[in-house]
């Protein structure tokens, strides 16, 4: 299955454990505003509450416009796409393009490379991009490498530049969390302070749930089995991220290749690691980390965790048998798995 229907899945799975606790609460009902539509090849639902009951769905839609504009690389036209065809660089026309940068300097940096979105040259020499292989070319992959690396671009207040004209921008691991990012910047600024917003399964968990009186209520995917949960956790005033590689993957010869890379290998992981649910001040940095955690494996991943007590996670991994987990200390009260194991 492709990573648009993950999304779908993933999206259609977290609204429906919001509604059933919605519905199975008590008390007096504050009827919230919902705004939904289409973006970044998935979908976005927007759940909040307004006493002056605003409908933002016109302003949502525009702000979305705007990120794609900035940050897609399925639009020829969007800055990304600009500078990844240039040879030198380019100047910022949008505001849009550097709070991502800048983002994805610090998870760099932090992880040690294992977030880089200078991997995209390597995604698409692995088929998971515009070009469809039918077997991985070990010398192609090989002379990728060489341009791969986040060092390799510098950008300032004004512009973006890199230092071979080869190097090229992906940032599809985080641009439904800077997505996310963005419409709850927006509705903040109109006084909302309290809402859920996701786009494509990541998001922002603002405030409490007015209705329930509670804090938000989402639902983990189960990597096993991902039309499930595998429990329940309460959030408030952090993101949430998901990353697993149970849908987006790709056969060759018989092999199965996770789309995650490894930047610094230039191959996709091979670690028993199926999911990284990521907690943080803001959707794009967990989205980040998110995606680091797959690319480093779990153990790596929980060495990682103990030296960043600003990020909640909770990982899971394959052994015989089964799967085991692991649950950062300061979010495991608020998450109830449907198993004690």
């Amino acid at each position: 299955m492709s990573n648009r229907g993950k999304n779908i899945i993933y999206s259609l799975l977290l609204i429906a454990a919001v509604l059933v606790v919605m519905l199975y609460r008590k008390g007096k009902a504050i009827e919230p505003i919902r705004l939904e539509g289409k973006t970044m090849g998935t979908s976005y639902h927007v759940t909040y509450f307004d006493g002056k009951k605003r409908n933002f769905q016109k302003a949502v839609d525009s702000l979305l416009i705007l990120v794609n504009k900035s940050i897609s690389t399925w639009d020829s036209t969007a800055e990304i796409s600009v500078f990844n065809r240039s040879k030198r660089g380019i100047g910022f026309s949008l505001p849009y393009f550097k709070k991502p940068l800048k983002v994805s300097r610090d998870v760099y940096q932090g992880s040690s490379g294992a977030y880089d979105p200078t991997v995209m040259p390597l995604v698409n020499a692995w088929g998971f991009g515009p070009r469809k292989i039918t077997s991985p070319d070990t010398t192609e992959i090989e002379e990728v490498k060489k341009f791969i690396g986040f060092e390799k671009i510098t950008f300032d207040s004004d512009s973006l530049l890199k230092s071979d004209p080869r190097v090229q921008l992906d940032f599809s691991a985080i641009g439904q969390g800077y997505g996310a990012d963005v419409i709850t910047d927006f509705l903040k600024s109109q006084g909302i302070s309290n809402m859920l917003v996701e786009v494509g399964g990541e998001g922002m968990a603002v405030g409490i749930n007015l209705q329930t009186k509670e804090s938000w209520t989402l639902g983990l995917v189960d990597p096993q089995g991902p039309e499930k949960f595998i429990g329940y956790i309460r959030l408030e005033n952090k993101s949430f991220s998901t990353s697993g590689n149970y849908f987006n993957y790709r056969e060759i010869n018989g092999i199965r290749y996770a789309h995650t890379i490894d930047p610094k290998s230039g191959y996709p992981v091979a670690h028993q690691i199926m999911s990284a649910s990521v907690f943080a001040e803001n959707c794009t940095l967990a989205d980040a980390w998110a995606t680091a955690f797959m690319s480093m494996g779990h153990e790596k991943a929980i060495e990682v965790l103990k030296a960043h007590p600003e990020l909640e996670a909770c990982l899971i991994w394959s052994v015989p048998g089964g799967a085991e987990r692991y649950v950062t200390p300061g979010i495991a009260a608020q998450i109830e798995f449907t198993n004690s194991k």
